[in-house]
């Protein structure tokens, strides 16, 4: 019986190195048959690519009028909703016209009575005349007529801007917008009494349309930017990102402040924005865009897809189909690229997918993505490459 069990003690043990076996030699099997890590990449190289700077901004309005009361008088009518867009020119106010009608008529009517009394100076002039010249009549009294003639001339003159002031000032009881762009609400309602003794504040109109972005770069960056731009008024544009929608509007670089803040060192410059849909108002915060030139040459790769460590920041690229670290290292950066200026040289295959599972030496199939996600590719994604001018 005891040699019964060792035989099948024996036999069960050999089972089982044979079973644990075959089952490393699966596994082994298995390890070798993975299929290699299926990767997106960018081929770089160094080419001129367009230069942008982001700063932070606030807008402006291009124009902030105040409309004042010009005449006193009770204020009769409105002709505008609070906020609403007015043009150049539209009525805003009418302020009660009945004593500037009444004091236009009253200097017409003096113009006229002067211009009848100039008349009959001139026919005593006329008739005198030949008089002092036969001897008939004095002379004095011929003067006396010549004299009265001239004061009526200059009494109508007198008279006319009497006339020109009335008209003046009864046009100023019709209050129209100075400029194009949108009312603030009403500061004085119908009924009250404006003007007297002041240039009361009816209501103030902006005008956004160009709106202005305010930026403050450093004096550096100033430098630069007029050392290497290459328009004369360059490419600019703002971006605002919201909740529900990404903005962005276009414009120039027309401004650049004449002195320095010695708080900041900073130098206040200003971009004019086209905003014709009205859909950034003054006082916004914003991110101001401006391109210095595209004539100089940069390695450009997307930031994403640098790491970093201990060491340094470093790159994945594909080398004899497997993943191999570059330790690069970077210089220019935007929001869309970065400048390698060592590490990589031009044809390496930079790795741009995939990126939480790479690993030194991990076998890949790379795909070449260099058409839709190079650095050419995204400048014209996101509209950075300025037009030719």
């Amino acid at each position: 019986m005891s040699k019964t069990s060792s035989l099948l003690s024996v036999f069960f043990l050999s089972s089982v190195f044979l079973l644990h076996g075959c089952s490393q030699e699966k596994q082994e099997q298995v390890k070798k048959q993975v299929p290699p890590l299926s990767v997106e990449v960018i081929s770089v190289k160094k080419e001129a690519v367009p230069i942008w700077k982001r700063y932070t901004g606030m807008t402006k309005a291009s124009s902030d009028q105040k409309v004042r009361a010009r005449v006193s008088g009770v204020l009769e009518e409105r002709y505008f909703q609070d906020g609403q867009l007015v043009k150049k020119g539209q009525k805003l106010f009418k302020i009660e016209q009945s004593q500037y009608v009444a004091a236009l008529n009253s200097a017409k009517a003096k113009k006229a009575q002067d211009e009848a009394s100039l008349a009959l100076a001139n026919a005593d002039v006329n008739r005198y005349a030949p008089l002092v010249k036969e001897g008939l009549a004095p002379r004095a009294t011929l003067e006396q007529y010549q004299a009265q003639k001239l004061g009526l001339k200059a009494a109508i003159a007198g008279d006319v801007a009497q006339i020109n002031k009335a008209k003046l000032e009864l046009s100023y009881t019709i209050i129209k917008a100075p400029i194009e762009g949108r009312a603030s609400a009403r500061h004085v309602d119908v009924g009250n009494l404006v003007g007297q003794g002041e240039a009361t504040l009816l209501t103030t109109i902006v005008s956004i349309d160009p709106i202005y972005a305010y930026f403050s770069p450093s004096q550096e960056d100033v430098r630069d930017f007029m050392k290497y731009k290459n328009k004369e008024k360059p490419d600019a544009f703002i971006e605002l990102d919201g909740m529900r929608e990404k903005l962005r509007l276009n414009g120039y670089v027309d401004f650049s402040n004449n002195s320095v803040d010695p708080l900041t060192s900073t130098i206040t410059m200003r971009a004019t924005i086209q905003n014709p849909d009205y859909k950034i108002l003054p006082g916004t915060f914003v991110y101001v865009n401006i391109f210095v030139n595209d004539k100089y040459k940069f390695m450009m790769i997307p930031p994403e897809v640098i790491f970093a460590d201990q060491l340094g920041k470093y790159v994945y690229i594909v080398e004899n189909n497997k993943i191999k670290r570059a330790d690069i290292k970077t210089g220019y950066s935007s929001k869309y690229l970065t400048s390698v200026t060592s590490g990589l040289k031009d044809g390496d295959k930079l790795i741009v997918s995939a990126l939480v599972k790479l690993k030194q030496g991990l076998d890949v199939k790379p795909t070449d993505v260099t058409d839709t996600k190079g650095a050419k590719a995204i400048l014209k994604q996101n509209n950075l490459i300025p037009e030719a001018k």
